[in-house]
């Protein structure tokens, strides 16, 4: 944003602008930021420092690939089970399809199969579901997989809709029980979820999280009310095109459907029966042997189950609240986190980053505050770190796609001209407003189909400046001219992206095991359908809940 505002490409070294400043965007990618290209072919001598700088930003950084998505089609963006129906996933029944974007579908049904073998590992059938949104993890593991959840979300409209759609779920499920005339299908009061409307305090005690979770006020408890026909007819189904029978999951005896293909049917139990692998062995490899004992009730709140926690990209500090009460509460058993927005995150020089929701202002920190009253670092060791600090401007970065720009690269797509377009919007607001700086103008659809004038009148009314603002035509032709270093300078701070996401991880992976628990991270997803991919799996060994 600020690339021509503040001169930044006179910032990087003399040596590296004569060799980046004549890139071509799939160059770009090839020699930049695919840390995986074997063919390259450079087009100048570049200086050691550069080789250097992008050598070590590519070690430094965890790998991202799933490995169960290694040897598909080159250049395919989406997962294979999307390669029938680019819309609808494969492996997901029907009925959890439903509302559901097919990033999320790919996210909750992978997600859904390794907290189900959390629960198995620990043996715990209670999930509680943070920062829940709609609720389609929860459905999924409820109506799905047969656990009992609990879901919280701060958002009362979200939650409300949450149960809608737990209705008409229901719905769909009593209509095929009819048609089939099938006992086997679920029951709602096996397996409804408890949708809760709370904010998680991260300054609150796991004491409280627990009586927020039993006191809270619930817009559904127990069965919702079936709320009658969609537009399109659903038919209940699990993951593999099923109902199931029995609160802990599937069973053989359900797998073979009268409507359904044979071949298709083998193909994606095969499919799932490698993922429950792959699950089982996280959860092996987080510890080897983790079975849940009994517990005197004064170590933790009377009559309340023990549980699995989960959050899918829960925001900001809520991650890191997640792992705390993980930690702390004697009552969790478990937990899969996969986190997002870290520019959210709470650090000591930042108590209170832009973009926070719903929480009160902090005060100033402590100079003795421990490191672990924050998002970030959470670890004492890392806290002891010199440098360790992240500022917003990289925190940000790291929640960048690396994936989508290569492919953005590759395809010399027209979208990259909006970097330029940004930069360039910048320098016109600061000459009418020097104090008004990186402005949030959001998205502009289609921005890369508008001319720069265009833009600018759009941008500038959402800032508060008339739109009709004079602009000097020919200056924003001059740095127009100039998009290619932009991109290139944005690919530079794309690539130490990855780092910073590695470093908040591995100082959460840290802050667990000086608290004594092992932890897994995994990267579950495909990173080119869901970039935010990696889950931190924990469990706890039997004995151990309480004594951290």
């Amino acid at each position: 944003m600020e690339f021509f505002t503040e001169d930044l490409w006179h910032t990087l070294p003399s040596s590296w602008q004569p060799v980046l400043q004549d890139l071509s965007y799939p160059q770009i990618a090839d020699l930049l930021l695919d840390a995986a290209h074997g063919d390259r072919r450079y087009p100048s001598v570049w200086p050691l420092s550069l080789l250097a700088f992008r050598a070590t930003a590519h070690a430094l950084a965890f790998p991202r690939e799933c490995w169960q998505e290694r040897g598909r089609a080159a250049g395919s963006a989406k997962p294979e089970e999307f390669l029938e129906n680019q819309s609808q996933s494969s492996l997901l029944g029907h009925i959890f399809r439903k509302h559901v974007k097919p990033k999320k579908q790919h996210e909750i049904r992978k997600l859904g199969m390794l907290v189900k073998q959390l629960c198995e590992q620990t043996d715990c059938s209670s999930v509680v579901d943070v920062g829940s949104g709609q609720g389609h993890l929860t459905r999924f593991l409820s109506f799905g997989l047969g656990l009992s959840v609990t879901a919280i979300e701060a958002d009362r409209a979200l939650v409300t809709m949450a149960s809608k759609f737990d209705g008409q779920l229901l719905w769909a499920v009593e209509k095929e029980r009819q048609k089939k005339n099938c006992s086997s299908l679920v029951r709602a009061s096996q397996s409804s979820p408890r949708h809760v409307a709370g904010w998680v305090n991260p300054k609150a005690s796991w004491e409280a999280f627990v009586k927020q979770l039993r006191t809270a006020d619930c817009i559904s408890e127990g069965p919702p009310t079936p709320s009658g026909p969609s537009k399109k007819r659903l038919r209940g189904s699990d993951p593999r095109g099923r109902q199931t029978s029995s609160p802990r999951g599937p069973t053989d005896s359900d797998a073979r459907s009268p409507d359904s293909d044979s071949t298709s049917q083998r193909q994606v139990s095969a499919s799932e029966s490698k993922e429950e692998s792959f699950a089982e062995t996280c959860c092996a490899r987080v510890h080897p042997v983790c079975h849940r004992g009994g517990r005197p009730e004064e170590k933790g709140q009377p009559g309340y189950p023990d549980f699995v926690l989960t959050g899918l990209h829960a925001c900001g500090d809520l991650s890191a609240t997640l792992l705390r009460h993980f930690v702390n509460c004697p009552h969790v058993c478990g937990i899969t986190s996969v986190a997002c927005c870290y520019m959210k995150i709470t650090t000591k020089e930042n108590p209170s980053p832009p973009g926070l929701v719903g929480r009160p202002p902090l005060p100033t920190p402590d100079q003795d505050s421990p490191p672990s009253e924050f998002g970030y670092p959470m670890s004492s060791w890392v806290g002891g770190l010199p440098g360790h600090q992240l500022s917003y401007k990289a925190r940000e970065g790291a929640c960048h796609a690396v994936e989508d720009y290569v492919r953005r690269l590759r395809e010399e797509s027209e979208l990259l001209r909006t970097h330029c377009y940004r930069a360039m919007l910048e320098t016109f607001i600061r000459d009418t407003r020097p104090d008004l700086r990186r402005a949030g103008i959001q998205t502009i659809k289609k921005a890369h189909l508008l001319t720069f004038p265009e833009y600018a009148c759009l941008g500038l009314a959402r800032v508060g400046l008339p739109p009709g603002l004079p602009l000097d035509l020919e200056r924003a032709e001059a740095m127009l001219k100039q998009q290619g270093r932009v991109v290139v300078y944005f690919s530079l701070a794309l690539l130490l992206a990855p780092v910073v996401e590695t470093l908040v991880l591995l100082d959460r992976m840290i802050y667990l095991q000086e608290n004594g628990v092992d932890s897994q991270l995994v990267p579950l997803f495909d990173p080119n359908f869901s970039p935010r991919n990696f889950v931190l799996v924990a469990l706890k060994a039997r004995g151990q809940e309480g004594e951290t």
